[in-house]
């Protein structure tokens, strides 16, 4: 396939649809030139992890692995994030709760799949990519409780203690809240129940002095939480057609 040379100035979304993972993997190659030889082989490397991890995993229309690119990609284009550990995170931060049997390999008598999950992203690319992928990576939740109230209490627990997990959340949430609209099916109406109450969430984490990000980032990430809350409204709140 033939990339055009204005890769690097279009929307996400935009190379999803037309160029699919070839395109997006080209738009990332071209996001890390800025870093340091060792650096960009690291993020590589990660970005191989991911690939063999998710190789058969689809999110509806598409490979996984766009996701978790797009994750990546915009934390490095649209939040200007430099660290390295950070976005190597993005691109694992799904590993363990997808695929800690993969990732652990055989396990001691009485071993944790996940801890040992973990341990081995701490052997491979260090102890705080695998603290940053623990506080996004979802518990198993109980089954007397509503499984999207205990993800948004999880949401709310790992985040405050962790101020670079949050940027990552909040891309993985961008992905799959703002981009609502480009899923089909009643995915869609599922997502925008399941994402619109943490919202607000969000905007506070954000805004938090804490936060490692910019002025000028945090208003884009306030304005993409306003275009979500949009969308959740246009898919949730209209009024049934009648025939």
């Amino acid at each position: 396939m033939e990339l055009p040379a204005y890769l690097a100035t279009m929307p996400m979304h935009a190379i999803t649809e037309i160029h699919g993972e070839a395109g997006l993997r080209e738009r990332f190659r071209l996001e890390i030139q800025r870093f340091a030889t060792a650096d960009r082989d690291r993020l590589t490397a990660a970005l191989d992890l991911a690939s063999e991890l998710h190789r058969a995993d689809r999110r509806v229309r598409e490979p996984y692995l766009n996701h978790l690119l797009r994750v990546s990609i915009r934390m490095l284009h649209h939040y200007d994030v430099q660290d390295v550990d950070v976005i190597v995170a993005g691109l694992l931060h799904d590993a363990v709760e997808d695929h800690p049997a993969e990732l652990a390999g055989p396990l001691t008598e009485g071993g944790d799949r996940t801890e040992a999950a973990l341990a081995e992203l701490a052997r491979r690319f260090g102890a705080r990519v695998a603290r940053l992928v623990a506080a996004v990576t979802n518990p198993d939740y109980t089954a007397d409780r509503d499984r999207h109230v205990q993800y948004r209490e999880h949401v709310a627990a790992s985040l405050d203690g962790e101020p670079w997990a949050r940027v990552i959340k909040m891309s993985d949430f961008t992905d799959n809240g703002v981009g609502v609209i480009h899923t089909t099916g009643p995915k869609v109406a599922s997502s925008a129940r399941k994402y619109r109450p943490l919202v607000p969430v969000f905007r506070e984490l954000i805004g938090r002095p804490d936060t490692p990000l910019s002025p000028r980032v945090k208003q884009h990430i306030f304005q993409q939480l306003d275009l979500a809350e949009e969308r959740f409204s246009a898919i949730l709140d209209q009024p049934a057609s009648h025939a």
